[in-house]
């Protein structure tokens, strides 16, 4: 079905008048006609009929007419909505981030972003999640951008055949312990020191937990796993209310009242968090800009992270 033709038999519908729709239309009455009749026969029923010198819509095409106007003004709907978001200046964009970078990084990089005249009115819809729901969301589209751990296998998939990991941030893994531990007095412990103590996990699925693995098996130590969780501050709260202890991203935000972080002596791993995007991924230019922003925003000091 032909969208002009569409729009041809809309204006017929209105103005009722051959000659007049087509002088509107700018073509001739014999295209128009033709273009009709061909819209008639494509649907098998009559959607004009004459009346002395005009025309009127028939019972068929009354009812056609309701859902052409609906569809064209989904359709012109549509396209005012893409010239918006591929205006640089008002465009719209999909993040995803990991919980431990709503606590502070997204926050100030979008508050420094916005507080430009040129980004003003740049809008956000902000989706949380670990890092392999991210990656998946970003593969269905749902995303323009994410920040999250690397993840090495996505299903069956080689991730880094579809994603392209650009490094962003390193955050500090430091031990959460209650503030009543027997280590609380500690400055400073090594990762052997928690061998004997119930530890609060990460779960499977979070970015995370490989590289968490990494540094226990690296001081050799076969952890005492209570509980496994994927958010962040649900495992401070579990340590919080004495289930065990817990090796976490250093967590700029939180408030040392019941829980305190303490630093790692023999760990040189940091925890680096990527700017995620598709490979050969057609960004609108609002997306563009904020993802330039952001390596030049992390490049510089952020307090709490590298």
């Amino acid at each position: 079905m032909n969208l002009r033709h569409l729009l041809f038999f809309q204006e017929l519908a209105r103005t009722q008048h051959m000659a007049i729709a087509a002088e509107h239309l700018g073509i001739s009455q014999p295209s128009l006609s033709y273009a009709i009749s061909g819209l008639e026969k494509e649907l098998g029923v009559p959607l004009f009929e004459h009346e002395g010198r005009n025309i009127r819509l028939t019972r068929f095409g009354k009812t056609y007419l309701a859902y052409v106007d609906a569809g064209l003004a989904k359709l012109s709907q549509g396209e005012t909505l893409i010239q918006q978001l591929m205006d640089a200046n008002t465009g719209h964009i999909d993040l995803g981030f990991t919980y431990t970078l709503g606590q502070g990084l997204v926050p100030s990089a979008i508050n420094a972003f916005q507080h430009s005249d040129t980004n003003a009115h740049i809008s956000f819809s902000l989706t949380q999640g670990n890092s392999y729901q991210l990656l998946q969301d970003l593969r269905q589209d749902k995303l323009d951008l994410v920040l999250a751990s690397r993840i090495q296998k996505l299903g069956d998939t080689d991730a880094n055949k579809e994603f392209l990991f650009t490094p962003l941030v390193k955050q500090e893994i430091v031990l959460a312990v209650p503030i009543h531990h027997p280590l609380t007095h500690k400055k400073n412990v090594f990762v052997s020191d928690i061998a004997k103590y119930s530890l609060i996990a990460y779960s499977q699925s979070s970015g995370l937990r490989p590289l968490l693995d990494k540094i226990l098996e690296h001081s050799g130590i076969e952890p005492k796993i209570k509980y496994e969780v994927e958010e962040d501050y649900t495992i401070v709260s579990f340590v919080e209310h004495g289930f065990g202890i817990a090796l976490v991203p250093n967590l700029p935000q939180l408030k040392q009242e019941h829980v305190k972080l303490i630093h790692l002596t023999d760990n040189y791993v940091a925890h680096q968090l990527y700017l995620v995007t598709k490979i050969n991924q057609f960004m609108a230019p609002s997306v563009t800009r904020f993802k330039e922003f952001l390596m030049r925003y992390c490049a510089s000091d952020i307090n709490g992270y590298e």
